[in-house]
Order: structure tokens, then sequence, then C-alpha cells
């Protein structure tokens, strides 16, 4: 589900009138429109609109904030700051997560000629959007990238080990894009409505790397320019950057490298199945030839054994947009083996009859996970890792807001 908020309708919106009048709403066409995905991001929302008011003056603009049902009230904060001002927009998603899906959303919600795309964390540099637009207009290109790499650029106050893992990823998503940028990497970049419009039905739409993504999605050679900048350190809130993020880009690179044939989702799901597969094998053989347990008992504990690790790795990777906590991961946990139940019953029964006809053990155990695995998979995505459903913000966040907004500038150009 998604909820739109805006102070007026979009350009060629017919507005009904109670006298049974249609009369079409003109407004003045948008220079650029800035898409702002956040999860989380309440103390930096007020903060960006105020920087990027500044770099943009004397462009029309608008800004589509678009929140993830972020917990600390982001959403909140935004509707106030729309209320405000046209400008700001909010685009509140509710039933799913996921940085590059949001910003390919956002993308799609403006009819703004160029877009651009940042982080609402104050890392990105706002000030050089006007010089991305520039060049982007003057040279007729499809994409600008404000890049780490280039003449006026760096990693700012980057952690060692950050700047390794940006130049490994460098390496590898050249291995996909359609152009030798210096930072497929960045999450900052600015392109063309009609470039945006040719790949998006080719997008993989998942992981937090959309640039790759929009690169390795063309159909041609992308005509690009870049722009340096220098990257801040974040001053409030929590970075989302961690292993999965690393592991959701490598798939994302061979989904690209094989055509988009195997979903990111259906891939991290295998990987984990593989680690349970090893678990399991490795389960049997040890009660098996250690313990000289019988096969059926020992195919059943080495069962739940992997089932229950499958569980907690998929929770941490698979669905991390997901991720179960505190009580909600016992409970979790408990639904993960009932839903998947049947499934390990099934792989139980189907090995014993083919160790019965003859069939060595270990072939057995494999064709018994085999026959499991597809409705864990079915069963897992319905029942354990269910979207979260949140109650509507308190009245104790929308009252901390109110007194934000109390706060603000009001001398600020559309904030009177």
């Amino acid at each position: 589900m998604t909820l739109l908020h805006t102070s007026s309708p979009p350009d060629g919106v017919v507005a009904h009138h109670p006298q049974g009048f249609e009369q079409p709403v003109r407004s003045e066409s948008i220079d650029l429109a800035v898409v702002l995905p956040t999860y989380n991001e309440r103390e930096n929302v007020a903060e960006v609109v105020t920087r990027l008011e500044r770099a943009l003056a004397g462009l029309r603009w608008e800004l589509v904030f678009v929140d993830d049902d972020s917990p600390d009230g982001t959403s909140a904060v935004v509707r106030g700051l729309a209320r405000r001002d046209s400008r700001v927009r909010l685009l509140h998603r509710i039933g799913r997560r996921g940085l590059a899906s949001a910003c390919i959303e956002g993308m799609l919600a403006t009819s703004a000629s160029y877009v651009a795309v940042m982080d609402a964390d104050l890392q990105h540099d706002e000030t050089v959007l006007p010089a991305m637009l520039k060049k982007l207009r003057e040279d007729k290109l499809d994409l600008v990238v404000a890049t780490r790499n280039a003449e006026g650029g760096s990693m700012g106050q980057f952690e060692r080990k950050r700047v390794l893992l940006s130049s490994v990823g460098k390496k590898i998503g050249h291995a996909v894009c359609r152009c030798r940028l210096s930072d497929p990497m960045s999450g900052f970049f600015l392109m063309d409505r009609n470039f945006f419009l040719q790949v998006v039905h080719r997008l993989q739409g998942g992981g937090f790397k959309i640039l790759v993504d929009i690169l390795a999605s063309s159909p041609r050679p992308v005509r690009f320019g870049e722009v340096g900048y220098r990257f801040r350190n974040r001053e409030r809130g929590d970075s989302k950057l961690d292993l999965n993020t690393g592991i959701e880009y490598l798939f994302l690179v061979v989904n690209k490298l094989m055509g988009g044939a195997v979903p990111l989702r259906f891939a991290l799901f295998s990987l984990v199945g593989a680690t349970g597969l090893a678990t399991h094998f490795a389960c049997l053989a040890v009660l098996m030839t250690q313990f000289h347990v019988a096969f059926f008992p020992a195919q059943i504990v080495a069962t739940y054994v992997a089932m229950t690790e499958n569980f907690f790795l998929n929770n941490l990777v698979t669905y991390r947009d997901r991720s179960l906590r505190g009580m909600r991961l016992l409970v979790g946990m408990v639904s993960f083996w009932l839903a998947c139940s049947p499934g390990a019953w099934a792989n139980v029964i189907f090995a014993r009859a083919l160790l019965q006809s003859g069939y060595a053990w270990y072939l057995a155990g494999i064709a018994g996970i085999v026959l499991s695995s597809v409705w864990n998979y079915s069963m897992s995505s319905l029942f354990t890792w269910q979207m979260p459903r949140r109650r509507p913000a308190t009245e104790a966040v929308d009252g901390v807001v109110a007194n934000r907004l109390s706060s603000f500038p009001r001398g600020m150009a559309g904030y009177r």
C-alpha cells in the first residue's frame, strides 16, 4: 500500500468542483524533482529540506520523500512540512521496504523532466545539484553521477574498511555496467526522465545499489557525466550499510549477468538452503556414523536442526526487510517450524521410502531436502515473514512534530 500526500493536484489532473465544472489545474513545469528514500530519518528531514531550498534557489523544484513506514515517525514530520509547502511531497509505503524500490516509485511519482536521487541523511552534498543539472542539459546526457572519486570529490572521513568495500564494489559493478563510471556505487545521481522510462521495466528493484541496476538495465551505452563531491559524515541516525547490503549487491550483479533469470530473494533463500543442506548432511552423518542412530530418527533430528539454522539465517539475510526481533523472533521460529513441518515430514517419509528401495542414505537425505525446500519457501513467505502492520502514529509523535514545525524558520520562502 502506498499513501501519497501532496498539497495540490499533480500537473494535468482535473479538479472536480461542487458546481459540476471541470477546470484543469495550471502550474509551471518543474525543473527538477529530488527523490529522497527514508527509513528512520526523522531527525534529518527538516534540515535536508532547508539545505535543498538554499541549494536549488532559482529553480522550480519539488522533493519526493518515500518513507517505508518508519517507526520513528519520519512520515509524520514530512507530512507536516508538506502541509506548509506544496513543493514537499510524501509517498508513505506500507507493507514493503527497500531503498531501490523506494527510489523507483519516487521517480515514477513525479512528472518532472529531470529527477535526482539522494539520501536524506545529510551525507550527500546538495550544493552540487545545480551543476549536475546544468551538465546533463548542456551535454545532452542520460545521467550525471555525483562521485567521490573524481576531481573535487572525496571519501571524507570514511573508515578504511568502507573505502576498501567501495573499491571492491566498483570493480565488481564494472562487470555489468554499460559504462566505466568512477563511482558506480554512488547513491547520488541525476538523470533524464526519458532515459529512466527506457530502463524502468528492466530494473531488478532489490537491494540498495539502484545506480548499478539502472546502468546494467540500459539497452544501449549510457551517455553519462560525473561531478565530484565530498562525502560527509553522518550526524544523526544509524547507517543502513551492513554485511547484508554487500550480499544483496553481489546477487544483484549475478542477477544482471544471468539476464534477470533469478529473483534476488529466491537467490538468497537458495544460498541459505545450501548452508542448511550442509548442516543437515553433517548432522545426519554424525548421528549415523558416530552415535549409530537409526536413519529415521537421525533424519528427523537433522531436519529440525537444519530448519532452525535456516530460520535464523533467513531472518538475517533473506528477509532482512522484515526481520523479526524480540518476542516476535521466538514466535516467528515457532511459526516457521509449524509452517515447514508438513514439508519436513514429507522430507522424512520420502527419504525413508528411497532408503528402503535400496538408495544410499546420503542420496535419500538429499532427495528429501529438495522435496521440502519448495514448500518451505512458499510457507515462510506467507506466514512467518509477513510485512508487519504498525498502528498509526500516536498523538505523542504528532505533538513532537508540531513542536518541531513551530520552530521552523517562517521567513523562508515557501514556509509562510
